[in-house]
């Protein structure tokens, strides 16, 4: 680990110097041991001269371990109460760290890069799911490497699930149709500070190319209804869906089967029959 790091005072002292306490308003869950950091940090491959865009520091310690690694850093973090800490980690990295303080949920990300940055954060829990969706619905090929990324335990298994698993849903299709996605470690809950009630894991994706002609609308729509009902057979979940009955006579698909079912290519057929 570089010299500026381990200058660096303790994160744990940072935070009771500056009150950082976490806030479970804001979803927020500290992780303060280093070798871990360094460890998520690894997960995307070598980051020297990298751009990286972290969603939710706080305090800064995957922060740290991403600037050791050789990344410039543009981290977006709502909490103003973080924002001198994360200055003063700046300050030991001068020139490879941006912090810009506003909501990731209302900030135009890819406008901040020239190039394709890595996403490396520990997202708060409350509004991960709906980040990654928003990232999977961009342009195709997106506007960035990799995703490397904090869940409950529970979601990332949702993300990488397979058919007829029983974490096998939406999310599964609409990270999959784009991306390969793993679970690359867990992250046992007592890792945290404070501890949330549930295990974590580290997800990892990278951007494949998508199938032509399958608008990402549509598969969100049909993927919401059929496994909104995901106990119904398809002629009754996606009745609601114009065109989606149709579409499956045509892919040959039987309307008797249940979303749980269909493969990631299923669905992605079924999107693109659609008219």
């Amino acid at each position: 680990m570089s010299d500026a790091v381990t200058a660096l005072p303790p994160l744990r002292e940072v935070i009771a110097r500056y009150g950082l306490n976490a806030s479970k308003a804001l979803g927020q869950n500290f992780l303060f041991d280093m070798q871990l950091l360094k460890r998520i940090a690894a997960v995307p491959g070598d980051l020297r001269g990298a751009e990286v865009l972290e969603v939710g520091p706080g305090p800064g310690g995957l922060t740290r371990a991403l600037l050791a690694a050789g990344a410039r850093v543009t981290a977006i973090e709502r909490d103003r109460r973080c924002i001198p800490a994360l200055a003063e980690l700046g300050e030991a990295y001068p020139g490879r760290l941006r912090v810009i303080e506003g909501d990731a949920m209302a900030i135009d990300a890819p406008t901040l890069f020239e190039g394709k940055p890595h996403i490396v954060s520990n997202l708060p829990y409350n509004i991960g799911t709906a980040l990654l969706v928003g990232w999977l619905s961009a342009a195709w090929l997106p506007w960035w490497q990799s995703c490397t990324l904090m869940f409950q335990k529970e979601v990332a298994e949702r993300i990488v699930a397979k058919t007829n698993d029983d974490h096998y849903g939406r999310l599964a299709v609409l990270a999959q149709w784009r991306s390969t996605a793993r679970i690359a470690m867990p992250v046992h809950r007592s890792a945290f500070t404070p501890p949330p009630k549930v295990m974590s894991a580290v997800v990892h994706l990278v951007p494949v190319d998508a199938p032509e002609g399958v608008n990402f609308a549509v598969l969100e729509r049909l993927t919401g209804a059929a496994f909104g009902q995901r106990r119904k057979m398809l002629r009754q979940s996606l009745k609601g869906v114009p065109g989606a009955l149709d579409a499956l006579e045509r892919i040959g698909v039987e309307a008797t089967r249940r979303a749980e079912t269909l493969s990631v290519a299923d669905f992605t057929a079924l999107a693109k029959a659609v008219r």
